[in-house]
């Protein structure tokens, strides 16, 4: 059994120095190479609807497709600034509603000006890691067409495929014309998409991909979704929700079904994998970069923000669509609950009985008035 040392490369999971130590070291690369040990897999059982759960998600997502480009109002005037004013006044917390003592802080003699300049470049990294996480899951379903062995995966996770590069094209439009900047990917959601893409074995990339980085970021949309203010972020997020929860039920449909099968070393491995993965989504939260983009000394800014209620939620809100689905895959408590406990170190068990989304996916389909004219 790995430590945690040798999972996540140091021994206290709340290290901040070590979070913050692990930074991106070339900001300007624009292709980036990563050696995919993968063996593509042909089948020719040709059997359509063997497994009918994949079939009727295959079959939902041929009419449930829209344009990125025609279905969403792209002529809407953004004010960024006002936009961080009108999110701040709708969440009633935070610095700004006074809620945290900044005595003592770095932020202690910021005025409004700064604290709004903070909300922009915090839109701006958020944003950009939500594109470049978009592109990871667009090159990790490609991979799961090549490798999974049966037909009504590859069906549906070709759908997936274009799901995806509408996702990317859509967070890409509303950072160039209507945001003021871009980040480039964050350090640690860069090692996680790179273990996903090297790793041979095609369960892997279901559970880094539509387990563990697809379940975070619609725990995230959703939050962001209830959140903002801003109509024409409000409606993307919500057509790429109705996806998201898709691409989400796949991994778990499809993984329940494999992992019955394996032994007790093997599941080890997949807890293990889930548990780093897990790290590795919560500290790239943390946003590094816009503190180091402001001139802040990063430590000091992460420890101030962690104090704010909200930004508490938050964190552990991204686990509440992982957690329950980990426990429907029975990762969570194989092996004398292994994961559980590890789950528990990192504060998101509470999670582990809300609804899996093999089950709630529907709940996030389009109904018949959101539904775009082109779908």
């Amino acid at each position: 059994m790995s430590t945690t040392e040798d999972l996540i490369g140091r021994a206290d999971v709340n290290d901040l120095e070590a979070i913050l130590g692990v930074t991106n070291t070339d900001v300007n690369e624009l292709v980036h190479h990563v050696k995919d040990n993968a063996d593509c897999i042909f089948t020719w059982d040709y059997e359509k609807g063997r497994r009918p759960a994949l079939n009727k998600l295959y079959e939902k997502a041929k009419t449930a497709q829209w344009n990125g480009e025609t279905d969403l109002p792209w002529d809407t005037e953004v004010d960024q600034e006002a936009v961080v004013l009108a999110n701040a006044g709708a969440k009633d917390g935070g610095f700004m509603a006074g809620t945290v003592d900044l005595t003592g802080t770095v932020f202690e003699t910021w005025d409004e000006k700064q604290w709004i300049q903070l909300g922009v470049e915090s839109q701006n990294w958020m944003l950009s890691q939500f594109m470049h996480g978009e592109q990871g899951a667009l090159v990790c379903t490609a991979k799961i067409v090549e490798t999974v062995p049966w037909i009504d995966a590859k069906y549906y996770a070709s759908t997936q495929v274009m799901d995806e590069a509408r996702h990317v094209e859509v967070f890409a439009k509303y950072l160039d014309t209507k945001m003021s900047g871009h980040y480039p990917i964050n350090a640690h959601l860069k090692m996680l998409l790179d273990d996903i893409v090297e790793d041979s074995r095609w369960d892997m990339t279901y559970l880094g991909m539509q387990i563990m980085v697809e379940g975070l970021a619609l725990a995230a949309f959703g939050f962001i979704h209830a959140m903002t203010q801003e109509p024409l972020l409000k409606q993307l997020l919500r057509y790429v929700m109705s996806d998201e929860a898709r691409h989400v039920a796949f991994g778990v449909l499809s993984l329940k079904e494999y992992y019955d099968g394996l032994d007790a070393a093997e599941i080890l491995e997949r807890q293990e994998f889930a548990f780093e993965a897990a790290v590795r989504m919560r500290d790239r939260f943390l946003q590094q970069e816009v503190w180091e983009r402001l001139g802040i000394d990063s430590k000091e800014a992460v420890q101030a923000v962690m104090l704010s209620p909200e930004r508490q939620l938050f964190q552990q809100m991204l686990f509440s669509k992982i957690v329950p689905n980990c426990k429907k895959l029975g990762l969570l408590d194989a092996g004398d609950g292994w994961l559980r406990q590890k789950f528990g170190e990192i504060g998101v068990i509470q999670f582990e009985d809300w609804v899996d989304t093999g089950d709630e996916y529907e709940a996030f389909a389009l109904s018949e008035d959101e539904l775009p004219a082109s779908a």
